[in-house]
C-alpha cells in the first residue's frame, strides 16, 4: 500500500536540481516535491503546504545539510519578501540554474532537443542593479515595501539590496516624507524608475506629474516614464540590443511588441524600412518621440494589438527580412504565431522573459524555422527570472 501524505506533514528530502519557477526538486516515496528557496544539493526538512495528486509544494523547516553552493542571503527580508528567490545560492550557481530552466522548458514544453551551448551573459552587478521598482503601500498600517511571498500582505522594507543606490535613496526619502493621510485607498502601488540621478515616480493616487527620464544606449536616447515599460537592468541593455539585433540587415524589419522603441532604433540603422507595432498607446507616443529624436525617417509605429495588426496585414507583408518580437511574460498570442508562419520572414529574433511561454511558441515556430542560437541574459539577478534571445532561420 502506497504512503498517503497530508498538509502540514514534514518530509526529509534532498534537492536534485532547480526547476522552472525557481523551486528545488526532490522525490520521496510516491511523491514529487517542489521546495521553495532551496539550493541544489541541500538536504532539508520541509513542510507540505499544498498537495496535488502525487505532487507536493513545501517550505523549508530545517536545513539538515546545506549545499556547497548555498550562501547567506544579503537581504534581511529574504524568505518573507515575495521578490527575490535565488539569494540562497552563489551567483555562478544561479546562472547555471537559469540555463537549466531554459533547457527544461525547451525539452518538456517545446519538445525541442537543443544540444548546442546556451550562452549566459551575467549581469555586471548581481546587486544594486534594479532601476525599476513597484512599491506597495499599506496606508492603514503605515507600511511601505513589497508583498509577502504567496500573499498580498505588505512587508515594511527599509532597504532593498537589488535596488540601484538612486532608487534606494528614493525609497528612504519616501518613507520619511510620505503623507499617509493623503491616500484614499488602503493598498496602493507606487512605480519608480531611475536613469542615473534622474528619478521618475508614478501612482494613480499622486497628483504630481510623472517626470520623464531618458536612457542612452548604443548611441540612441530613449525617453520613458516610471509607468511605461523599460528594461529594469540598465547594465545589460546594450548587451540585450546587440544580442537581439546582431548582424541582421536587409530591406524590411518588423518590431512586434515594440514598446518605447528599444529595438526599433537600432533596427533602423540596419534596415531600409522598419515597422513597429505596440498595443499600449503611451508607449507608442514615446516610441514615436524616440524615433523623432533619433531623426529616423524610415520607421513607422502602429498603435494596435499585435495579433490584430498581423491578422489585418499578413497578406500584404511580403519579403520580410526579420521579425523581432518581445512579447510580455504571457508570450505571443496564438494568432500572432500563426500569422508569422503565414508571413514567413527570413529570420526571427524572439526576445522573452518567460522560458515556459517561449518554449510553447518555439514548438510551433520550429515546424518552419531552425534555431540558430539561444542566448540567456541575467537581467534579473537574485530571482529565477531570465531573459532569453532566440535567433531563428527559415528552413
Amino acid at each position: 500500500m502506497s504512503k498517503r501524505y497530508k498538509i502540514g506533514e514534514i518530509l526529509e528530502v534532498s534537492i536534485e536540481k532547480i526547476v522552472p519557477n525557481g523551486f528545488g526538486l526532490a522525490f520521496t516515496e510516491n511523491l514529487t516535491v517542489f521546495v521553495a528557496l532551496a539550493a541544489k544539493g541541500d538536504t532539508l526538512r520541509a513542510r507540505i503546504h499544498q498537495l496535488k495528486g502525487k505532487t507536493a509544494f513545501a517550505e523549508i523547516v530545517e536545513i539538515i545539510k546545506p549545499s556547497a553552493q548555498r550562501v547567506e542571503p544579503k537581504c534581511v527580508y529574504f524568505g518573507r519578501c515575495g521578490g527575490c528567490d535565488f539569494q540562497q545560492m552563489d551567483y555562478e550557481t544561479s546562472l547555471a540554474a537559469k540555463v537549466a530552466i531554459i533547457r527544461d522548458c525547451l525539452s518538456r514544453i517545446g519538445k525541442i532537443n537543443y544540444e548546442k551551448e546556451i550562452q549566459m551573459i551575467a549581469s555586471p552587478k548581481p546587486y544594486e542593479y534594479r532601476a525599476r521598482a513597484a512599491w506597495h503601500i499599506d496606508t492603514r498600517r503605515k507600511k511601505i515595501g513589497y508583498f509577502q511571498r504567496n500573499s498580498h500582505q505588505v512587508i515594511d522594507v527599509e532597504t532593498c539590496p537589488i535596488l540601484t543606490p538612486e532608487l534606494q535613496k528614493t525609497l528612504t526619502d519616501l518613507r520619511r516624507e510620505i503623507a499617509w493621510e493623503s491616500f484614499w485607498g488602503e493598498i496602493i502601488e507606487i512605480e519608480a524608475a531611475n536613469s542615473g540621478e534622474n528619478v521618475s515616480i508614478y501612482s494613480n493616487e499622486m497628483i504630481e506629474p510623472t517626470k520623464e527620464i531618458s536612457f542612452q544606449a548604443g548611441g540612441n536616447r530613449y525617453f520613458y516614464y516610471a509607468n511605461s515599460f523599460f528594461q529594469g537592468n540598465p547594465f545589460l541593455i546594450e548587451s540585450l540590443i546587440e544580442t537581439a539585433v546582431k548582424d541582421a540587415k536587409g530591406e524590411t524589419a518588423l518590431d512586434l511588441y515594440c514598446g518605447v522603441g528599444l529595438f526599433t532604433l537600432p533596427l533602423a540603422e540596419k534596415f531600409t524600412k522598419v515597422i513597429g507595432v505596440e498595443g499600449n498607446e503611451k508607449a507608442v507616443e514615446l516610441a514615436r518621440k524616440n524615433i523623432e529624436d533619433a531623426r529616423i525617417g524610415h520607421a513607422d509605429i502602429f498603435a494596435e494589438n499585435v495579433s490584430d495588426w498581423l491578422t489585418e496585414n499578413a497578406n500584404n507583408l511580403q519579403e520580410i527580412d526579420l521579425v523581432l518580437l518581445d512579447p510580455p511574460r504571457v508570450g505571443a498570442e496564438n494568432a500572432a504565431i500563426e500569422n508569422l508562419l503565414k508571413i514567413k520572414p527570413k529570420q526571427i529574433s524572439y526576445v522573452s522573459c518567460e522560458p515556459a511561454t517561449l518554449a510553447r511558441d518555439l514548438r510551433i515556430l520550429s515546424e518552419s524555422y531552425a534555431i540558430e542560437s539561444i542566448t540567456a541574459l541575467d537581467l534579473f539577478p537574485q530571482t529565477h527570472h531570465v531573459e532569453t534571445v532566440v535567433r531563428l532561420q527559415l528552413i
